[in-house]
């Protein structure tokens, strides 16, 4: 009974055991998670995102609390959207730097190391970056407007600048503020991952996304006064507008621009990325 038991046992195949490829636990979900992990550990996260969301809605109210009907207020600002979401100029600048930190950041602490050794083919580290922020950064955006749109609406009801987001295009600027504030913050990652430094980065941002255009519009030529709307800051004012002034881009002109801006920088980074060693 015992010889045939284990003649049974000794006759069963042997199955070889598996090879396991060395980068087989790398998949695009684990690194998505490693992204967001480290995004949501960065205390600049934290402090930039308050800082956007809280200079967006105190504006939006010190603007509805103090507008003047009829001709007072803000200058000659006559749309409701552009009024109450005046502080989302602040957002144009804090979270293209947010962006810079996420990206520029690793290479300054030397992480970069250690994410691009544990993904050797490099790209999927940008993409999976990109991606986090871009969703964090959409929907923080997106609840901000809305609620500082809203809250500042209890005070303009009455008033000129009264609307509702059921009003046509009031909606649609909302979230095209939204959009362009997260577009502005991918293209400041973009600028990050291709020039590696934080500081150069940053410099670059403002001098090319913010003080060349305004150097431009000096210029006597129309034509170069014209190219200023294609310019990121300038297409993320006209998608979050209601009423179009004068020369401003339409708003799927000036949705795919931004796409194209932010694009761009992504892929130079991407390029550069697979071509040099960190």
């Amino acid at each position: 009974m015992s010889d045939g038991t284990s003649t049974a046992r000794t006759a069963r195949p042997v199955q070889p055991p598996r090879t396991v490829p060395a980068r087989a636990g790398i998949t695009p979900a684990r690194v998505l998670r490693s992204e967001w992990h480290k995004f949501w550990t960065l205390r600049s996260t934290w402090v930039t995102l308050s800082a956007a969301s809280v200079l967006i809605l105190a504006t939006g109210l010190v603007m509805a609390i103090g507008h003047e009907p009829a001709g007072g207020g803000l200058g000659e600002v006559s749309d409701p959207v552009v009024l109450t979401l005046i502080g989302v100029q602040f957002g144009q600048i804090i979270l293209p730097v947010l962006g810079i930190l996420f990206s520029a950041g690793e290479y300054s602490t030397g992480m970069i190391r250690a994410s691009l050794s544990a993904v050797p083919r490099r790209l999927p580290v940008l993409w999976a970056k990109a991606a986090v922020f871009a969703a964090v950064t959409l929907a923080i955006t997106a609840a901000t407007v809305f609620t500082t749109f809203l809250l500042a609406q209890l005070f303009l009801a009455d008033t000129d600048m009264g609307a509702s987001l059921t009003d046509p295009g009031i909606a649609r600027a909302v979230v095209g503020t939204a959009v362009a504030l997260t577009l502005l913050g991918v293209l400041g990652l973009g600028l990050g991952a291709l020039i590696r430094s934080v500081p150069g980065a940053i410099g670059a941002f403002f001098v090319g996304m913010v003080i060349l255009p305004e150097v431009l519009l000096a210029v006597s030529s129309e034509a170069v006064k014209n190219t200023v709307a294609y310019f990121p800051a300038r297409a993320s004012e006209s998608l979050g507008a209601v009423q179009q002034h004068d020369g401003a881009l339409s708003d799927g002109t000036a949705l795919v621009t931004l796409c194209l801006w932010a694009v761009a920088a992504l892929g130079a980074a991407g390029w550069l990325l697979k071509r040099r060693d960190v």
